[in-house]
């Protein structure tokens, strides 16, 4: 095992040993020890809700959603150490029921000084950004999650396959489709 995939590895396991305290307390009906998972899982869950929705609307909403549940599920949490994956689940579920909301229609926020006259190099990366978006947005929910979860979360196949409840070999072979995806969708929007 190299380097990197020790360190992505170590990073969950890090969070969830720091969590588990507060974990164990929530499930004992503490609210604040609620608030503090809310406080140190937050901004992870916004990271993922606003990579699988592209909206930053839809990502507050999705997670507000996830985490009401969360609460209102927490009685359901048989392993403290599984809440991140759990919460993941969660989250995934409150994004799709965001899409399935929206339906197709996607928000498409305009960058300052969109009319401004810019460099080449500048025009270029917008461009490339912009393609980037359309194709991500044409991924389906799952291969969102999954190339999200891997390449934005960092997070190892072992705990993408904990998070979805599906086998490490499924989840390996969803992420190469999701790849796949995403590339012949680059190669349509370039």
């Amino acid at each position: 095992m190299n380097m990197t995939a020790a360190t992505r590895e170590a990073e969950p396991a890090a969070e969830q040993t720091r969590s588990k305290p507060d974990v164990e307390s929530a499930l004992d009906g503490d609210i604040q020890a609620f608030d503090r998972l809310v406080l140190v899982h937050l901004p992870r869950t916004y990271r993922i809700a606003m990579a699988i929705l592209g909206s930053e609307a839809d990502a507050g909403d999705a997670v507000q959603d996830a985490w009401l549940a969360a609460w209102r599920q927490l009685p359901t949490l048989r392993d403290p150490a599984r809440f991140d994956g759990w919460l993941d689940q969660i989250l995934v579920n409150a994004c799709r029921m965001s899409i399935r909301r929206r339906g197709r229609v996607r928000e498409i926020p305009m960058p300052d000084g969109f009319d401004a006259e810019a460099p080449q190099a500048a025009l270029n990366h917008v461009a490339e950004r912009d393609a980037l978006d359309r194709a991500f947005g044409r991924l389906t929910v799952e291969q969102r999650t999954i190339l999200v979860l891997h390449h934005l979360e960092r997070r190892p196949l072992s705990a993408i396959a904990a998070a979805l409840e599906i086998p490490i070999g499924t989840a390996k072979s969803r992420l190469h489709t999701a790849r796949a995806a995403l590339e012949r969708v680059l190669e349509t929007e370039r």
